[in-house]
């Protein structure tokens, strides 16, 4: 049986009041929202460079407490922000606060300003994805060695379209695969994806995958679902945050997984 159609709402904590991404929040999973993502910046990434925003996983915390249903995540935290034994301990107890419903995102970093101003070393591409390398084990190790441990095994979630080392990372690690851009980009990275689990050894068919599309393109969905996606994610910026389009993909979403 083919796995269920989710959507995800990415709150993108940006030019809005927090008042307004509770509001948000509470909204997405009154609706029927499977998932509510936010991401790991410091500052705005449109609009306003210096506009309203607020921190990743202080965030987390709150809609932990918040929500009851919805899975909570980031798209995606910065490996390069936080040593990766204290993120890994960041995320077991906001999983706890939850209940278990932590999706524990993670990318290598790409947001020079974020780097910049609050003294991280920006590096090359490549530095950084080395970084995300050798992170990715020591995170796995130190939820082993917690007390507690976290609820379940983790999923995790890569984000990224790197075709020589983020896709082999996500063929090693993920439980998902989040990525961006057109149909045809999608489905030309995911046959390299295929081709990495073969490599490694690993049933590609564990890796979901998850795409980020415009909030008014549903008219692409099957389309991306015929090409293997079963996770899409929609994002919303401040100050509204606009739902409006929200219950057309639900709608879509229940007559998909009613087949």
């Amino acid at each position: 049986m083919p796995d269920p159609i989710r959507i995800a709402l990415q709150i993108q904590p940006q030019h809005g009041e927090y008042r307004a991404i509770r509001r948000t929040v509470a909204r997405a999973e009154e609706l029927g929202v499977d998932i509510v993502y936010n991401w790991d910046h410091f500052f705005p990434l449109s609009g306003d460079p210096d506009g309203l925003h607020f921190e990743c996983w202080t965030m987390l915390s709150a809609w932990a407490e918040q929500t009851e249903r919805i899975e909570i995540g980031a798209l995606v935290t910065c490996n390069s922000y936080r040593n990766p034994e204290l993120l890994a301990d960041m995320a077991r107890t906001v999983d706890h606060i939850s209940d278990g419903r932590l999706i524990f995102g993670i990318g290598a970093g790409w947001f020079r300003r974020d780097y910049a101003e609050y003294g991280y070393e920006f590096g090359t591409a490549g530095y950084r994805l080395a970084d995300l390398r050798q992170a990715l084990p020591r995170i796995r190790s130190r939820w082993e060695q917690l007390n507690p441990p976290p609820t379940r095994p983790l999923p995790i979630l890569i984000g990224g379209g790197g075709e020589r080392k983020t896709l082999r990372m996500v063929a090693e690690h993920a439980d998902v695969w989040h990525s961006f851009g057109d149909l045809d980009t999608f489905v030309r990275k995911s046959a390299v994806l295929e081709k990495w689990c073969a490599e490694i050894g690993r049933d590609s068919q564990e890796i979901g995958r998850s795409i980020g599309l415009g909030i008014g393109r549903i008219d692409r969905a099957d389309d991306y679902v015929a090409s293997g996606v079963t996770e899409f994610t929609l994002g919303t910026s401040g100050p509204d945050y606009d739902l409006a389009a929200i219950p057309d993909w639900l709608a879509w979403r229940d007559d998909r997984n009613r087949g």
